[in-house]
């Protein structure tokens, strides 16, 4: 793997990536709708608007690989999500067949599956409950995945990113916290591994209080190195101090679970 694309270069993500895999590919392409903070002379920037077929084209000609970050990241408005998550990622991957890429690794989230109350353990084979128009439109992109694999050969691995972040802030991130280092494996197994296919990994660090069964990225050889325990005095105290919301803390999801929540068809504590 020698040339690589990566979509959503200016963002939270993109930016620590530009650090964690320096080095490691030899041409690295990095792309976003805005120039990054702090771009240095040898990284190469290719300005592109996901929404706008022909510029995604540029951008991922002549690539091998690509780590598909680019998006919206957070719960928006219907058409915000609807460009930058549904036709955004549509383009990238129908670009990517017609250039003939190899591989991709697709971000998805934790929110594809954050209508499943905490106390249920959950793999990549359950039905997926997404808990807003964000998490609706993650789980369209692995759909979109397991197409371009099953139909076109693409070589893909979804990641459900939990919280990405240096360290667990609260009770729920001891549960889904993905260290920087851990998303770099997570990605170069991707890149990297002559078995993969098509694969769904949830994209969380050595959590005891995980709720995601994640042995298949175990199988292809991840080993987490972030520990969410060595947090936990802190991070629980913080959790104390913030405020209520009994269907968020009943659900994985969150807030994304309690924002518009209006009823739905499982009894959550109120």
């Amino acid at each position: 793997m020698n040339r690589v694309l990566v979509t959503g270069a200016a963002g939270g993500i993109g930016t620590r990536l530009r650090t964690l895999l320096k080095g490691i590919y030899p041409d690295i392409r990095w792309s976003d709708l805005n120039t990054p903070a702090g771009l240095k002379p040898d990284e190469r920037f290719i300005q592109a608007d996901l929404a706008v077929m022909s510029e995604v084209e540029k951008a991922v000609d002549g690539v091998q690989g690509i780590v598909h970050l680019g998006g919206f990241s957070t719960e928006g408005p219907w058409d915000t999500i609807l460009n930058a998550n549904i036709i955004g990622c549509y383009n990238v991957f129908e670009a990517a067949r017609r250039a003939g890429v190899e591989r991709i690794v697709f971000a998805s989230s934790n929110h594809v599956v954050g209508f499943y109350p905490r106390q249920r353990r959950v793999g990549t084979d359950d039905a997926v409950r997404p808990d807003s128009r964000y998490g609706a439109s993650k789980a369209f992109g692995e759909a979109l995945a397991a197409l371009y694999a099953y139909k076109h050969g693409l070589r893909v691995t979804c990641l459900r990113i939990g919280n990405f972040a240096d360290v667990p802030v609260d009770k729920r991130r001891l549960s889904i916290w993905l260290a920087p280092q851990d998303l770099a494996q997570l990605v170069r197994i991707g890149l990297e591994h002559p078995d993969i296919r098509h694969e769904i990994f949830y994209g969380a660090s050595d959590n005891a209080r995980a709720w995601w069964d994640n042995s298949a990225a175990f199988r292809y050889g991840y080993r987490p190195q972030g520990r969410a325990e060595d947090h936990a005095t802190a991070a629980l105290a913080a959790d104390a101090a913030l405020p209520l919301d009994r269907i968020g803390e009943w659900y994985q999801g969150g807030p994304y679970c309690s924002d518009e929540f209006d009823g739905g068809i499982e009894r959550a504590p109120i």
